[in-house]
């Protein structure tokens, strides 16, 4: 009959212990002072919000038609909480009624990001620069519309680098980077 006692007795000291532990994590008040594991997404992550990131757009143009040229978009966490991000943003160069989609770089490997709030990543526009006023040649593009991928909502920002070279009617000579970490 006394193994029933100490059995009892042990069994309410872990419970004793687990509802401890789960009240040290959860109700102090102390888990804003305890460091995240930055190797791991935090559970509460989600994908990042196109209208929850600010952007900032800066390029290296293409000085003349058959030359290269990029265009840098960073984009920072504002939404105040953690967000992920992994892969290739969805990109669309517009010019008058038609609109074209950009392949990602074929050799890029996209990484997983954790994003802090005010942290920040960037993807690039890659551009072979085409012939003025040569619409089978060039596309007069006027607006770039991207979107994040897990997000809905899309972004953009006016076009100001000269014509896109294209390859056909249907594809530019463009591509987009991966989403990478930004900044320090």
């Amino acid at each position: 009959m006394r193994a029933r006692p100490i059995a009892v007795s042990a069994l309410t000291a872990l419970v004793a212990t687990l509802a401890l532990t789960a009240c040290d994590d959860e109700g102090s008040g102390d888990k804003g002072n305890k460091k995240a594991d930055s190797s791991a997404s935090p559970a509460g992550s989600t994908a990042c919000k196109a209208d929850q990131v600010g952007q900032e757009v800066a390029a290296s143009e293409a000085p003349a038609a058959g030359d290269t040229g990029s265009v840098s978009v960073t984009l920072t966490n504002r939404s105040g909480d953690d967000c992920t991000l992994e892969g290739f943003p969805r990109v669309d160069l517009t010019a008058g009624g038609t609109t074209w989609s950009l392949a990602p770089e074929e050799s890029a490997k996209p990484e997983k990001l954790t994003l802090k709030p005010e942290e920040t990543t960037a993807f690039t526009i890659t551009y072979v620069r085409g012939p003025a006023g040569d619409a089978a040649k060039g596309a007069a593009v006027k607006t770039v519309k991207f979107g994040l991928p897990g997000a809905g909502a899309d972004l953009s920002f006016p076009w100001k680098y000269g014509e896109v070279a294209l390859r056909s009617a249907s594809e530019p000579d463009a591509s987009v980077g991966p989403l990478q970490r930004a900044g320090d």
